[in-house]
């Protein structure tokens, strides 16, 4: 079958409200971690077993994003004491670069999603805003659309605040919508990974929130090397796949970021690469198919969702498809290697980069378990994704979805 004719529907299954887990345990490294072995066995762990289930020759490779406080909630009038409406910051649009929209010190302009958006046509919106004993007001001017998106200009008359700053003091965490619940005060600590610096995501790499110093120090000790690259999660990981076959799934964009240190490593590393989260799946198999962009002379700032299924795409080895980013990098004396990514991985996928993942149990329909039953199913191997799923389903101990247990795929 061509792999844009796939159903969606094979990858729908029941789940109960109750098995989705609506906030994390207290010791967040004391969660479940089912384990696929290399030879299709499967068996229940706790996560602080993980250490000693990876195989000696790995590298851990995992996702350093930080998750911001992207949903701002405005008032109409310059009294701030009109209709509510919420603001849902999505990627920065000018300064388009993460860093320097974070740093902006006067005004910026984002990408955003806006709830109560029939309520405000035109003009400003206002929020008062405290930081340090300073009082000012922070202001929202929509200039444009994009689709089911606007432009927002974020305007504030302090020069001495950046935009860090303040979303920071007014911003809540956007936990997942499927929690149906508000944003309460423990998630400002319970939906960072303890890895996370990189300002940016809007969804959590969930699969990062298993682990602890502890666990990682246990990592340490075994002499696995641990690596980190940038993935800014956007709001599409949210978005179940509503067509009926995939191929007609806009399948979203994300940020990607890598030094050139790591890029040099995979080039020549014999270690099997095990990825922490579908993010970090979807940096690292990105990487590949964008050196082979450049291999043919192609831009490589998007990678476009169905281009390691094109008839003219290169199969270049790893080692050729870094080097070929090295050059790139090279060339304009740059370090790290960005770009965004819409790659879509669903079975027929092959898989270039990864040997295994940590990840969680994902949504049904969702793109995330389409990359998940890819690596499952390469070479027609079992168990499959609905195998393991109702293995779980079957223990009444798993929880599932972001705040949930935890997966080991070799």
């Amino acid at each position: 079958m061509n792999i844009r004719e796939i159903p969606i529907e094979e990858f729908d299954y029941n789940l109960p409200d109750e098995r989705i887990a609506k906030h994390p345990l207290a010791e967040r490294d004391k969660c479940l971690l089912l384990v696929k072995d290399a030879e299709g066995g499967l068996s229940t762990h706790v996560f602080n077993e993980l250490p000693s289930l990876l195989p000696a020759d790995s590298m851990l490779v995992y996702n350093n994003t930080r998750v911001i406080n992207a949903r701002l909630r405005f008032r109409k009038g310059e009294e701030a004491d009109g209709a509510q409406i919420e603001i849902f910051c999505l990627e920065p649009v000018d300064p388009v670069d993460y860093a320097s929209s974070f740093a902006s010190d006067g005004c910026c302009s984002w990408t955003c999603f806006v709830g109560n958006s029939k309520r405000w046509r035109n003009g400003l919106l206002y929020m008062p805003v405290t930081i340090n004993g300073k009082s000012f007001t922070l202001s929202a001017l929509r200039i444009g659309r994009a689709g089911n998106t606007s432009i927002v200009k974020f305007l504030w008359n302090d020069s001495s605040v950046t935009f860090s700053e303040i979303i920071s003091a007014v911003g809540e965490i956007p936990i997942p919508p499927y929690l149906n619940r508000g944003t309460e005060e423990s998630d400002k600590n319970d939906y960072q990974t303890v890895f996370s610096h990189i300002d940016g995501s809007v969804a959590a790499p969930t699969a990062g929130l298993h682990f602890t110093p502890e666990v990682l120090d246990m990592i340490d000790r075994r002499h696995i090397p641990r690596r980190e690259l940038t993935l800014h999660v956007g709001a599409g990981t949210f978005q179940p796949v509503k067509s009926d076959v995939i191929g007609e799934h806009d399948m979203h964009s994300e940020f990607i970021a890598v030094d050139r240190n790591l890029i040099a490593e995979l080039a020549s590393t014999d270690r099997r690469i095990i990825a922490v989260g579908t993010t970090s799946v979807r940096t690292l198999e990105s990487l590949y198919h964008l050196g082979c962009r450049l291999s043919q002379g192609l831009p490589a700032d998007v990678l476009p969702q169905w281009y390691p299924y094109e008839a003219s795409h290169p199969q270049l080895s790893v080692a050729e498809a870094m080097e070929a980013i090295l050059a790139h990098l090279d060339s304009r004396k740059e370090h790290t290697f960005i770009a965004s990514t819409r790659l879509m991985i669903a079975p027929g996928y092959e898989y270039k980069m990864v040997k295994g993942m940590v990840t969680n149990f994902h949504q049904p329909c969702s793109t995330l378990l389409l990359l998940v039953s890819a690596f499952l199913s390469q070479k027609n191997a079992s168990p499959t994704w609905c195998d393991i799923y109702n293995y779980a389903l079957a223990d009444s101990r798993y929880r599932f979805l972001s705040y949930g247990d935890a997966c080991l795929f070799l």
